[in-house]
């Protein structure tokens, strides 16, 4: 630890927002923090689209006030009618209408992935706008208040996908006037008129439009505008634009394949399905069995497979996981899926089912495949998305604690991670969550218990570096569940432990203790000396917030186990915890010789990032001690060694404590440059203190532009 020179220089790569820091000549000024990509989320329209033009306008009339208040529209219909078509293609028209951006969320995804949870779609739209994780609301009202007041400036569109409740689409009004929310579902949520909200329902095409549809899908030299035949394949289609394109797949697909063949096919399946199904107003299975009936078998068995799959998208991989093949095998057959119309395939390569799709490629795997084959097949699957997780999980977290061995598996092929670096291995669990959180669920309806915990455990290396609190709760909690059930007390410790975090961060503090105090109870009885020594640490990090000198006690009983372990780095840890706890408690004395010990022993673990905390709190606790030279040389160390490491999160307290020592000193130029400094780092990270200083620096600026009295 330094206390002289601070060097001005910046080396090597840099992420994120540089900011000139420590004593400095002449000017210093803050950089302007980076602003956020305008979002453009709306996934694109299809090619063919016909027969909606009077909703467009429709659309167009009820929103069509600039300076108003945002305007909410739902389109309602039955499932494959086209309303997220619809919606896609409007969002499209004219994409500047809305200089403040466009954002896209999918409820249906949502509930797969979080119960349906509407905070993480509110969330989901603030990080659009370059909220960091660590800066989010804990409650619903506090995220829908920071959406308004961050889509304020300029007219947003906000394209809400398969909403089933009110709450989901009033959680997402934006702030600005002009704006607009256009939400479907196969409801009509009629609450959402006292909103003032316009209802449009969407009927299936008409039978003139459900043929030109078709014409321009298949060519409109192969289908007559007058041909009979294919005004019955409309029929069968029931005029929806899903069932629509496969029909139009096949006979593409089929040069000899007429009208005539494809009608005929389609009224056998149709009275057959119809006899099977009795009361049935509409059904469009019959274009899909036709589809399907002509597949070549390894793609049928494929197709039917897919219904099985845990998540709702998946790719060459997964699909080969399920089949038993090799991902180039899979991706042939997907291919021919694709060409058929019965998958789609997103820009990140990622293949999907239409939910009437996978309905009734379920149905075909229930009437064809043996039960044990299903149940393999499934387990093949949530087994292959368990040993992606571990890659990631080690790409990300590399050595740390793990109860589970699913990174000690991986084989000689999957040990290798396939990711360039831990930003990208946090990327594809980002990407994959929802699939990742199905496969767990999945395995948790089998009694498979072991995947449910492990998955558990695999996906925190997300958790703790992306806030996903809904997420992280429900995983936890399967997860402790599962490993208890396996008879695994350690596993049961170390989620019980780490669900504490998000509970404490939902503000449940009372259950958390519950959980610690489960898992102190579980990792004693597994007699497992790290996990011990974990479990306690992060008990301590309960007790910080209301009882410094518990916490102390309590990091005091986890360094017995650390130092039993022989674990270096949880000691250095358990040590700056104790330091800060101590401060807390007003010991602050004692702290800084526990910090300090802290500093040293991560500086000879080179974790640069953690000595720079303790270096700052050393900063903190030598200001409390009147030591006011030592406290500026202590923090100015501390933001140079945070700059280097990316960790502005905790650069911006550090300055502002430089901030108050300049103020305690009478230096209101180096207050008000440490304070903008500061500022710049919450701006760029959606920080809720941006105001606050934002509102002390102006006051300042005001003064100093008051004319003297006298």
């Amino acid at each position: 630890m330094s206390g002289g020179n601070v060097s001005n220089g910046v080396s090597g790569n840099v992420q994120g927002t540089v900011i000139q820091a420590g004593v400095i000549e002449g000017i210093w000024q803050a950089p302007p923090p980076p602003r956020a990509p305008t979002p453009r989320q709306v996934p694109p329209e299809l090619a063919q689209f016909v027969d909606r033009e009077p909703v467009l306008e429709a659309i167009d009339s009820w929103t069509g006030d600039l300076h108003g208040a945002p305007r909410v529209a739902v389109l309602s219909g039955m499932a494959g009618v086209g309303k997220s078509t619809t919606a896609r293609r409007w969002a499209h028209r004219d994409e500047t209408r809305f200089p403040g951006g466009a954002f896209y969320v999918d409820f249906a995804e949502l509930r797969r992935e979080a119960g349906g949870d509407i905070s993480a779609g509110v969330s989901q739209c603030l990080r659009a706008l370059g909220v960091e994780d660590q800066y989010l609301p804990r409650s619903l009202g506090e995220l829908s208040a920071m959406f308004r007041s961050r889509t304020a400036g300029e007219r947003v569109l906000l394209v809400l996908d398969d909403v089933t409740e009110p709450a989901q689409v009033r959680a997402l009004i934006p702030g600005a006037p002009g704006s607009v929310v256009l939400a479907t579902s196969q409801g009509r949520l009629g609450e959402l008129m006292m909103d003032g909200a316009q209802l449009m329902p969407l009927e299936p095409l008409t039978p003139h439009h459900g043929l030109q549809l078709l014409r321009r899908l298949c060519g409109e030299a192969r289908i007559a505008p007058d041909d009979e035949d294919a005004r019955r394949i409309v029929e069968y289609c029931g005029g929806l634009p899903v069932a629509l394109h496969v029909a139009a797949a096949r006979l593409a697909t089929h040069p000899r394949l007429t009208t005539t063949a494809l009608a005929t096919e389609l009224a056998d399946e149709h009275r057959r399905l119809q006899a099977l199904r009795i009361g049935k107003e509409r059904t469009v299975s019959a274009v899909f069995s036709i589809a399907y009936d002509g597949l070549p078998t390894e793609e049928a068995r494929l197709y039917r497979l897919l219904g099985l799959h845990p998540g709702r998208s998946w790719d060459a991989t997964s699909a080969a996981a399920l089949t038993g093949t090799t991902p180039a095998e899979a991706q042939e057959h997907l291919d021919s899926l694709e060409h058929a119309s019965l998958v789609t395939v997103a820009p990140d390569g990622r293949y999907s089912f239409h939910d009437l799709v996978r309905l009734h490629a379920r149905e075909q795997t229930t009437h064809t495949d043996p039960g044990a084959e299903r149940t393999e097949a499934v387990r093949r699957v949530v087994d292959h998305l368990l040993a992606r997780a571990a890659q990631a999980d080690l790409s990300v977290m590399a050595t740390r604690m793990r109860i589970g061995t699913y990174v000690e598996r991986l084989d000689g092929t999957e040990g290798a991670p396939p990711f360039e670096d831990r930003q990208q291995a946090l990327d594809w669990l980002d990407a994959w969550r929802s699939d990742l959180l199905a496969a767990q669920r999945t395995a948790a309806d089998h009694g498979w218990h072991r995947p449910v915990w492990e998955l558990a455990e695999a996906l925190t290396a997300l958790y703790l570096n992306r806030r996903y609190l809904h997420d992280w709760v429900r995983s936890g909690e399967l997860g402790a569940a599962h490993a208890a059930a396996d008879g695994n007390p350690a596993a049961e410790a170390r989620l019980r432990a780490l669900l504490s975090r998000p509970l404490m961060d939902r503000d449940e503090p009372e259950r958390a203790r519950g959980e610690l105090e489960t898992a102190i109870a579980k990792a004693d009885a597994s007699g497992h000396t790290l996990l011990r020594a974990s479990v306690r640490e992060f008990y301590g990090r309960y007790w910080d917030r209301c009882d410094p000198a518990r916490a102390i006690a309590t990091y005091e009983e986890a360094m017995v186990f650390y130092r039993a372990a022989g674990d270096a780095r949880g000691i250095a840890i358990g040590r700056y915890f104790m330091g800060c706890a101590e401060d807390a408690a007003g010991r602050t004395q004692q702290a800084l010789g526990t910090l300090r010990d802290a500093y040293d022993r991560f500086m000879t673990l080179d974790d640069r990032r953690m000595g720079a905390r303790a270096l700052a709190a050393i900063g903190s606790a030598q200001h409390r001690l009147g030591r006011s030279d030592e406290a500026v040389a202590a923090l100015e160390e501390a933001v140079g060694m945070l700059r280097e490491r990316g960790a502005l999160h905790y650069e911006a307290p550090a300055r502002e404590m430089l901030a108050a020592i300049a103020e305690e000193r009478g230096d209101r130029e180096l207050w008000r440059r440490h304070l903008t400094a500061a500022l710049a780092i919450y701006e760029a990270g959606g920080g809720p203190r941006a105001e606050e200083l934002r509102r002390r620096l102006a006051h300042t600026e005001e003064e100093s532009e008051e004319p003297p009295q006298g």
